[in-house]
């Protein structure tokens, strides 16, 4: 089966919603990229799964991401950092959609796993 590819080719963007946001214990794994600003989805709803959120894609009040362009290398690092796995998307941790900001499209990584019994944050931040 022949996956598309999912690169920076696409778009050169990522929105942010957890420890990767400025001030967090993983947003030094985006040194280097540019930080355009912040956003509120509506195409996410945030949970919370205790040490880090993960995003679905169900429909929010507005949740709070940062955006910022990226390169193919420091997307292929933020891929390993979230187990994306570009040839079986599901069987990661995460897997990556564009979704769209006021930037324009970025990617967002979504939480593949069960969220039953976690705290839905339909608005505001983690």
């Amino acid at each position: 089966m022949h996956t598309p590819v999912l690169s920076v080719t696409r778009t050169p963007l990522v929105a942010v919603y957890g420890t990767l946001k400025r001030g967090l214990r993983n947003h030094h794994w985006l040194e280097g990229a540019d930080f355009l600003g912040s956003d509120r989805l509506t195409s996410a709803t945030l949970y919370d799964l205790g040490p880090f959120p993960g995003a679905k894609p169900e429909t929010s009040r507005g949740v709070e991401v940062e955006v910022f362009r990226v390169d193919a290398t420091l997307l292929a690092e933020l891929d390993r950092l979230e187990d994306f796995r570009p040839r079986q998307p599901q069987a990661g941790l995460y897997r990556r959609a564009i979704h769209a900001t006021v930037f324009g499209p970025a990617w967002l990584y979504l939480y593949n796993p069960d969220v039953v019994g976690c705290l839905a944050i339909r608005q505001g931040g983690w």
